[in-house]
């Protein structure tokens, strides 16, 4: 790897080469552009100007024969530099300050040569993987090996008031006072978002997206749309590429197959990749809206119901009446965060789940004994019942919908 710096009088110009070559720019934003002279693998830059001005387009390509110098006119003020060098390839640059160089700098910059040195290896733990993920430096034990979720692109204000609704917590307690959901309890503060997951009283009008915002209460990210001649945005399940200023529109005879688009089943193509489908038509969406969710239309004309492949691989039958939205839901990248700690899953208001092991034989069935057991049977839950391999799902009168079982590959399904 090569590290080159060109100073000047006013400052210097740390150049980083990493990569094989391939044609670059380095401009000097000034003015004027001048024509560029080449002498083999090096180069003459004429031009009298800031090197703090010096910004990188494409990357830039020199090698440890370049030279560059100046030519002793006032009036020139800008030029390019292009060099075609198989060798390296420069991906990054700085600008230290000359106020603090030292004894050989400054000998480079009065003789307008490079200066070489080996750089200073680090390694790259903050990093943004495809830009949805990012990993954070192990400062301390509870970031080490944490990813999180970029949210950068989202609403960095407060969601929009009127459609916002206040949400006491419950700890887990029913309406006695009970516990009848296990490990539930503390979180942070927050707001419900009332979500429009109804799509036909917004029929025929086309909606601007005006911005797409975190929501606490669910995986996915919302969307606040404007719809033209209604009274007030709505929040919607955003797209896995929907930002602000696109446009969606809901059952219109002229609408294409794009994501945020909104239609009936018979009006899609086979293959169509869909969420937020209906159950009956005007009910609303209620399959496919947790995060990266989406289903697949694979067949029709079935008297009046379509056959739509859900995520968990099992295919069902939907009137083909029903709505459903074109596209995939936002944040794909959510089932390969790590949270890292155990305070950041209390964050989200989720308690420690204790072992049955570890319990008393009063608390469990696997509880008691001396020192440390196996639990001594099959693993069950603590009123008895086996939970592995026991079927759990009941006949229900939906069960005739069910054209194929999700293929996991377990016989409790």
């Amino acid at each position: 790897m090569l590290f080159a710096t060109y100073f000047s009088r006013i400052g210097s110009v740390a150049v980083k080469s990493s990569l094989p070559g391939a044609r670059a720019l380095i401009q000097l934003h000034c003015n004027k552009s001048l024509p560029l002279r080449r002498e083999g693998h090096s180069a003459a830059l004429l031009g009298c100007v800031r090197t703090t001005d010096v910004f990188l387009r494409s990357g830039a390509v020199l090698s440890s024969s370049c030279s560059i110098r100046h030519a002793r006119s006032a009036d020139v003020t800008a030029a390019y530099l292009f060099q075609h060098v198989k060798s390296r390839c420069i991906t990054s640059f700085s600008t230290p300050s000359s106020r603090n160089s030292t004894a050989a700098e400054r000998f480079a910059a009065r003789t307008g040569a490079f200066h070489h040195r080996r750089p200073r290896l680090t390694r790259a733990y903050d990093r943004t993987v495809e830009n949805t993920l990012k990993v954070c430096k192990p400062t301390s034990p509870g970031q080490r090996g944490r990813i999180i979720t970029v949210r950068t692109e989202l609403w960095k204000g407060k969601p929009y008031r009127p459609l916002t609704r206040g949400i006491a917590k419950t700890g887990g307690r029913g309406r006695l006072g009970r516990i009848t959901v296990w490990h539930r309890g503390g979180g942070h503060k927050r707001r419900y978002r009332v979500v429009d997951f109804n799509k036909h009283r917004l029929r025929g009008s086309l909606g601007t997206v005006c911005r797409v915002e975190y929501d606490p209460n669910r995986t996915a990210r919302i969307a606040l749309v404007r719809h033209e001649g209604h009274k007030g945005p709505v929040y919607v399940l955003a797209t896995d590429t929907m930002k602000s200023g696109d446009t969606i529109i809901a059952d219109n005879d002229d609408q294409e197959i794009r994501p945020g688009n909104s239609m009936p089943l018979e009006r899609m193509p086979l293959g169509t990749v869909i969420h937020n489908i209906e159950l009956r038509p005007g009910q609303g969406g209620k399959l496919v809206r947790a995060a990266g969710a989406a289903a697949t239309l694979i067949k029709k004309g079935n008297h009046g119901y379509a056959v739509v492949r859900l995520p968990s691989g099992e295919q069902r039958l939907v009137l083909a009446r029903c709505y459903a939205t074109v596209g995939i839901i936002s944040n794909r990248s959510h089932q390969n965060r790590k949270l890292g700690k155990a305070g950041a899953r209390r964050w989200l208001g989720v308690r420690p789940t204790v072992r049955g092991v570890s319990m008393n034989p009063v608390d469990h069935p696997h509880g008691g004994g001396e020192g440390r057991t196996s639990g001594g049977r099959p693993s069950s839950t603590p009123w008895g019942i086996q939970t592995k391999g026991k079927r759990t799902r009941n006949s229900k009168h939906s069960d005739l919908y069910r054209v194929a079982r999700r293929s996991t590959g377990r016989k409790g399904t």
